[in-house]
């Protein structure tokens, strides 16, 4: 027979979590207080979908985890994660193809309710990734790591998987391995899962690295979403990012909307799943349409792309002038509809937002396997 990846055998110096030796760490662990965040965890615990899929594998338990509403339907009446509703930032094709980098993980995490602290370790240091983990076993947010498999002596390279739970007395990260076909929950060195993270990606050039996540108060996008069909993150960043570079942050609204033209086809509108999505979708729709800017994009831009270059502008108010700021702020909407633009500008804003930091990165995306 083929060889397969059924159940291959951890490294010596990994301790898996059913042993004996595994169990009586947990106990020490938990008696500690380094498990506090490992039960809500351990209920969501998923087997990623696809080979290339252990980046959303290891975010629908984290968003379940921390009890995000995506605000859609999954399945018949079911409203809960998987990785078909991980739809934002990069397509699932692309991810079948060569995987996902940190970046675009943060930013999938991002779109779909969650605030998110990215560390690389090549910019941090261990007692930054310990003071992490101690964070993350208090129950206070979830961690997600990405390693090489390789320095670990495990089989394959890129990967990501969350982090169950913290043995501060031994210094153990209890890993919960998404490839579970492969390799089952370990405890292993926390020191050695960081050294783990710093081997370099040739496609980027970067180190891997770990991010922190928190559920954010305004939750998920429903209606509106970074899509970069055809395109990196890091080019789409670029682009949108000389935008307000070239024309200057005193730029006239309608020079602006002009110019976001291209970049806001990137910008689309979630296909609907029910008619709860359906009908909030046309909730944020009709609410970006009674912006007291609206009809001036639409006058420059035409009726078409008009939603998506507003919502735009609305997102990348904070990098224009106060008064370019003041014109984009006049609303003609009630409080219920002002709440539904709110909660599609703070998930724009934080896909954006995510964005700006890495305009300066070179290189294609990092390609992750099990």
């Amino acid at each position: 027979m083929n060889e397969t990846l059924y159940r291959r055998p951890l490294p010596a110096d990994a301790i898996e979590f059913s042993s004996l030796a595994g169990r009586q760490l947990f106990a020490e662990a938990l008696e500690a207080g380094g498990l506090d965040g490992y039960f809500r965890l351990a209920e969501q615990f998923h087997t990623q979908a696809e080979p290339q899929f252990c980046g959303l594998g290891s975010l629908v338990v984290a968003l379940n985890a921390l009890a995000i509403d995506p605000g859609r339907l999954w399945k018949g009446p079911w409203r809960w994660f998987s990785e078909e509703l991980l739809d934002c930032c990069v397509s699932h094709d692309q991810v079948r193809r060569r995987g996902l980098d940190l970046d675009e993980v943060a930013c999938l995490a991002r779109c779909n309710g969650a605030a998110v602290d990215l560390f690389r370790a090549e910019t941090s240091d261990l007692a930054a990734w310990r003071s992490s983990l101690i964070t993350a076993a208090r129950g206070e947010g979830v961690l997600i790591a990405s390693y090489d498999r390789a320095a670990l002596d495990q089989t394959g390279s890129g990967h990501f998987s969350p982090v169950g739970g913290y043995h501060a007395a031994k210094d153990l990260v209890l890993v919960l391995d998404v490839a579970r076909f492969k390799y089952p929950p370990h405890w292993i060195s926390a020191e050695r899962l960081w050294q783990a993270m710093h081997a370099v990606d040739p496609a980027t050039g970067r180190s891997r690295g770990w991010i922190a996540l928190q559920r954010r108060a305004l939750g998920a996008s429903l209606g509106f979403t970074l899509s970069c069909e055809g395109d990196d993150l890091k080019g789409f960043a670029r682009r949108l990012s000389s935008v307000v570079e070239e024309l200057g942050p005193e730029a006239r609204i309608e020079e602006l909307a002009t110019a976001l033209v291209p970049v806001a086809a990137h910008l689309t509108v979630r296909v609907p799943n029910s008619t709860a999505h359906d009908e909030a979708i046309g909730a944020a729709r009709t609410a970006v349409r009674n912006l007291a800017v609206f009809s001036r994009v639409e006058q420059v831009v035409g009726a078409e792309r008009a939603e998506a270059v507003t919502l735009l502008l609305m997102a990348i108010s904070d990098r224009l002038s106060p008064a370019r700021r003041d014109e984009l702020t006049p609303r003609l909407i009630g409080s219920e509809q002002d709440d539904v633009l709110d909660a599609e500008l703070a998930s724009l804003r934080a896909q954006l937002g995510a964005l700006w930091t890495i305009t300066s990165e070179t290189g294609m995306s990092a390609s992750v396997r099990a």
